[in-house]
């Protein structure tokens, strides 16, 4: 992919999702776009960089939004946020940890913008593949892999990785796993 279609694509992404009015999102296509133009290309692949960098900080935290509740009996920890990585290697992932009073705890991640999760919806999609990595179940209406502790993986729509691992017993964390938003998760 050129540079030029890399920066039209974010142009087209930042303007489709960034407010009128100037952000650091903005600002970065922008510089982007101006060093670009003079030649300096080097200047321009760092604002591209930074500018893809913080809309993956953006979409982590609207993940963080889609983390489930406490369930009854539950507590839950702040969510967490972070992205990494360049186009197509990085990720965006959110996650909460939840914990009861005997001590148990569950942890939802909720991961996009990697390519690492087509990799596993490719898995997905093949039950006998699937079933080598675990126990097939249903989250809803999606298929999931749950693995002999009862930890939960399953694909929203070829881009959303949702992991449901932790300490507590299988139920709570197919519990957690139903929690997930899935309806607005796949709407992104």
């Amino acid at each position: 992919m050129t540079l030029t279609r890399i920066f039209g694509v974010l142009v087209v992404f930042g303007l489709l999702t960034v407010p009128a009015r100037a952000d650091d999102i903005s600002e970065a296509i922008d510089q982007a776009r101006k060093a670009y133009q003079s030649g300096d290309l080097t200047n321009a692949k760092q604002s591209l960089d930074l500018a893809s960098q913080l809309i993956g900080q953006k979409n982590a935290e609207s993940f963080a939004a889609l983390l489930p509740k406490p369930l009854a009996g539950w507590t839950a920890e702040k969510a967490q946020t972070t992205a990494v990585g360049a186009i197509g290697f990085g990720a965006s992932v959110a996650s909460r940890t939840y914990n009861n009073v005997k001590g148990d705890h569950v942890e939802v991640q909720i991961t996009g913008d990697s390519a690492v999760v087509m990799q596993i919806a490719t898995l997905l999609a093949n039950p006998a593949i699937a079933g080598a990595m675990g126990k097939l179940i249903r989250i809803g209406n999606q298929r999931a892999i749950q693995d002999p502790d009862g930890n939960i993986k399953l694909v929203i729509g070829n881009k959303f990785l949702v992991a449901v691992d932790g300490s507590a017993d299988a139920a709570s964390k197919a519990a957690y796993a139903q929690a997930v938003d899935v309806a607005k998760l796949s709407k992104m």
